[in-house]
């Protein structure tokens, strides 16, 4: 079992930035498919942004082209989700999650596809 452990949540104010950082059990990012995910109170967990093996591909949702990048630092087994631009919209609990699958752009999106996940850090987007 993939163990993951996200950090680097807070408070921001809107158009600020945040980045984030998920540790995973060493080696997993060789051979995982790794996401980012969020979830707000009342809405279902949704898709922001997704990357494979070593970086090699990423995904992002609509919300996030263009404002968030994930990337990985396979030295240090993390995957970072630099997240710019923020707006309230934005505030929620944050997860990343793992699985290893045949082609990671196959529903990256999707929670259901992921049978590992960190415990959430929440971000907080003040207007």
């Amino acid at each position: 079992q993939v163990q993951l452990a996200e950090s680097g949540g807070g408070s921001v104010q809107a158009a600020g930035s945040l980045r984030m950082s998920c540790v995973a059990s060493e080696g997993t990012f060789s051979r995982n498919c790794m996401a980012w995910f969020r979830q707000a109170p009342g809405k279902e967990r949704e898709g922001v942004a997704g990357i494979s093996p070593s970086g090699y591909y990423t995904y992002y949702s609509e919300s996030a082209k263009g404002r968030f990048t994930v990337s990985p630092d396979n030295a240090k087994n993390t995957v970072y989700l630099q997240m710019n631009g923020l707006r309230p919209e934005d505030s929620a609990m944050y997860y990343c999650a793992s699985a290893r699958k045949s082609k990671c752009s196959y529903r990256w999106e999707s929670p259901d596809t992921y049978n590992s996940w960190g415990q959430g850090t929440q971000v907080t987007v003040s207007s």
